[in-house]
């Protein structure tokens, strides 16, 4: 009899031991408080700590993007839409009227139209008039040529009555791509086009898209505005006047994601709807909490661009504490995490434990059967 229980002694204190260390053996992800504030002093971050969500760090986060909306860089030609006037640019077509002189309006016949009839601006920038010759007209008003053909007229037809105007516009222009439902080239005209205008050219913005990321490149330089914030807001700042040789990106919704991980009923990544997503809505659409192995903790982790990763924590041990959850704006790349509980972890050990513990059963009591029929 002793030896029989000497092998079952054994599993069972091992048995034991293991479950008392069942945290630290247990598979998944682990994510404790202490441990994380530890290893980021480690790594020279003295300052960093877990923030709790609460209604102080709400209004912490509203302050800082009101702040944020407050420091926005403004477009720097706002002032120029009030004296917008065009200025005719190489590929345009001009049309030009000198009154009581038809053989120089509509050299081709009246029937013509003013496109056929009109004078096309070179590569060079100058256009070609009869008595006048080549005039250098690009990067002046139909004013400022007026003027000058008037000028030039004057010694081969007496007060010439001149009239200018743009037949055609193909000099200046502005590409609008990504996620609008009609990509294409838009040319610039006598009326100023800022973006809210082109979106309404190109058929405005497709399901796909993201208006809270619109991406103006100027010069080589690149430029992320909210429209979402012009249209919802009113911030003028955000519909931007566009220039010749403008180009305009419209972000997608796919690249505006959120992943959740740990113990919600759908693990994955959740798009970012127009740019936005609450940490509720996360939740709900990764179809609630798993209760049998959740701890009450949900962890919110962020690393902004060029600055140092952020977490956050909210305790939903009660149900009123999700009306802070429905008020926490999530950004994208922000990783979602509801915590294991310590039950769960433990038997999801017993779970890892138990198939080796039965192996081991099964063999000892196969040699103490086989010793026993041969007397042993």
């Amino acid at each position: 009899m002793t030896k029989r229980s000497t092998l079952p002694t054994t599993l069972v204190l091992a048995l034991a031991a293991a479950l008392t260390s069942a945290c630290s053996l247990a598979p998944g992800i682990h994510l404790k408080d202490a441990e994380v504030t530890d290893r980021a002093h480690e790594q020279g971050d003295a300052q960093f700590e877990i923030q709790q969500v609460s209604p102080w760090l709400i209004q912490k986060l509203a302050k800082d993007y009101a702040a944020g909306v407050a420091a926005r860089q403004a477009d720097p030609n706002a002032a120029a839409l009030k004296e917008y006037q065009y200025k005719v640019a190489p590929h345009d077509v001009l049309s030009v009227i000198v009154w009581d002189h038809p053989e120089l309006t509509s050299p081709a016949g009246q029937y013509r139209s003013p496109e056929e009839n009109g004078q096309i601006v070179y590569a060079d920038g100058t256009m070609f008039y009869p008595f006048v010759g080549y005039v250098n007209v690009a990067g002046k008003t139909v004013i400022e040529i007026q003027l000058e053909l008037t000028k030039r007229l004057r010694h081969a037809i007496k007060d010439p009555q001149v009239s200018v105007r743009v037949a055609n516009f193909k000099g200046r222009r502005v590409e609008m791509a990504g996620e609008v439902k009609s990509p294409q080239t838009l040319y610039l005209d006598n009326i100023p086009l800022r973006i809210s205008d082109a979106l309404v050219k190109t058929g405005g913005f497709s399901q796909a898209s993201n208006p809270a990321e619109v991406t103006l490149i100027r010069g080589g330089k690149a430029t992320v505005l909210n429209l979402m914030s012009y249209y919802e807001e009113g911030d003028l700042k955000q519909n931007w006047l566009l220039l010749d040789g403008d180009a305009v990106h419209v972000g997608s919704m796919s690249l505006s994601q959120v992943f959740v991980f740990g113990e919600v009923k759908t693990v994955g990544t959740k798009p970012m709807f127009r740019g936005r997503l609450s940490l509720a809505q996360a939740l709900a659409d990764s179809a609630g909490f798993d209760y049998a192995t959740m701890r009450p903790a949900v962890y919110v982790l962020r690393q902004e661009p060029q600055g140092k990763p952020e977490i956050f924590k909210l305790d939903v041990e009660n149900a009123d504490s999700l009306i802070l959850a429905a008020q926490f704006p999530l950004k994208p790349r922000d990783i979602v995490f509801v915590a294991t509980n310590d039950l769960a972890r433990m038997n999801r050990v017993i779970g890892q434990i138990l198939p080796l513990v039965n192996t081991i059963w099964q063999t000892w009591s196969m040699i103490y059967t086989t010793k026993s029929q041969i007397g042993f």
